[in-house]
């Protein structure tokens, strides 16, 4: 008998998926999602992906007649709410702002995260006097200010707070009253440590401290809530900025579209992306500590944060006996050398994980960690992963 042949299968394609992605490209932070979301659908994708070069002010839209299957959006307009909502396909918010009666899962920035590390940051430094330049009416930023001045209250320290009423969106008005704002800085006692929502609340602080002639970081240290770094280095003082998990933000709302679009429901309805850390330039880099000794210990610190040093090692530069550094650490910063030396090592680790591809040994032998499995450790204690893993995620890959 002759045997039938098999009738082979063809393969069926795969559709791919169409995603609108309304985010604005000219800031660092719009540009670092896009990317996020660029990382996520070249290892899940192909996606077909309508974006189009956008301004921070201007009304994203999308196309008339525009169809796909999922879209990804930096909603913060009730307008761009409705049109993508009329859409009837699977949505995720990006945008930390909260519009009433739109119910969108949202992938966004911690914002209380970014008041605590703000306020741990300033007081690190040797800061007593702090300050918030805020926005009028904008709740997120209300939530940024609040966790700030709680976490300073946890310390017993007091935070003076100016506030401006914003000209659109976030953004500051130029226009305004230059007079009472440098009035404001002038009666605060110096020197004295500002959080402001942005970079264009950060320049708004120099410009009038340069008009009365206040130092800046002498007098005034400025440190914007998000690091813009065309606006923050585009200055003749480089402003301070935290560092945002924008790549982050976009990988994760890929995976939750891609989910949706596949017609699972989302785990949770908001997910918090905690910030990366400070990005240190001028306008920060001071420290407001008077005692000579704990000045010269610090700066070894912070310059050796490569090598393996140890407490006896900074007691001698410092010119001091270790007791004595010890009690003045204690006295001052509330920690002791030896903590500040971890400390300096671990910030190190994470910059080189973050900003280079260096393999994980080479890591931990450029952060002054004696060993690969030490540094791993202690990235398992602070973050519950491992350098490796902690590098994918904040690289949103």
């Amino acid at each position: 008998m002759r045997r039938k042949k098999s009738r082979r299968s063809t393969p069926v394609e795969r559709p791919i998926p169409r995603v609108a992605v309304l985010v604005d490209t000219s800031t660092t932070w719009g540009r670092q999602v896009i990317t996020g979301i660029q990382n996520y659908a070249l290892k899940h994708g192909p996606w077909q992906t309508f974006i189009e070069p956008r301004g921070i002010d201007d009304r994203l839209s999308l196309p008339r007649g525009w169809s796909g299957q999922g879209v990804i959006a930096r909603v913060g307009r009730s307008e761009i709410a409705r049109a993508i909502k009329a859409l009837n396909v699977p949505v995720v918010n990006v945008s930390g702002i909260q519009l009433k009666g739109t119910d969108f899962p949202r992938v966004v920035n911690d914002l209380t995260l970014v008041g605590k590390l703000a306020a741990r940051y300033f007081l690190e430094r040797g800061h007593l006097n702090f300050a918030y330049y805020s926005l009028i009416g904008l709740p997120y930023v209300y939530t940024q200010q609040t966790a700030f001045i709680n976490a300073l209250k946890e310390e017993a320290r007091p935070c003076s707070v100016f506030s401006v009423r914003p000209q659109h969106g976030s953004e500051p008005n130029w226009n305004l009253n230059i007079t009472k704002l440098t009035a404001w800085l002038k009666d605060l006692p110096k020197p004295v440590a500002v959080l402001t929502w942005n970079a264009n609340c950060g320049r708004q602080i120099l410009y009038a401290c340069h008009s009365v002639g206040l130092m800046v970081p002498e007098d005034v240290a400025i440190l914007s809530a998000s690091d813009d770094r065309l606006l923050c280095e585009f200055s003749h003082i480089p402003i301070s900025g935290i560092q945002i998990a924008a790549v982050q933000i976009g990988h994760s709302a890929a995976a939750l579209l891609d989910n949706l679009m596949h017609g699972h429901q989302a785990l949770a309805q908001e997910t918090l992306i905690p910030p990366i850390g400070v990005i240190t330039r001028q306008s920060t880099d001071t420290l407001a500590i008077h005692d000579a000794a704990l000045l010269k210990a610090l700066g070894f610190i912070r310059t050796r944060a490569s090598q393996p040093i140890k407490v006896d090692d900074v007691a001698v530069y410092a010119g001091v006996s270790r007791r004595l550094l010890e009690m003045k650490f204690q006295k001052v910063l509330g920690r002791s050398p030896a903590s500040e030396i971890r400390r300096a090592h671990f910030e190190r680790a994470r910059e080189l994980l973050i900003g280079t591809d260096l393999p994980i040994p080479e890591v931990a032998a450029s952060s002054g960690f004696c060993s690969p499995e030490y540094m791993s450790g202690v990235f398992k204690a602070r973050f519950k992963q491992t350098p490796l893993r902690y590098r994918k995620n904040m690289r949103g890959r």
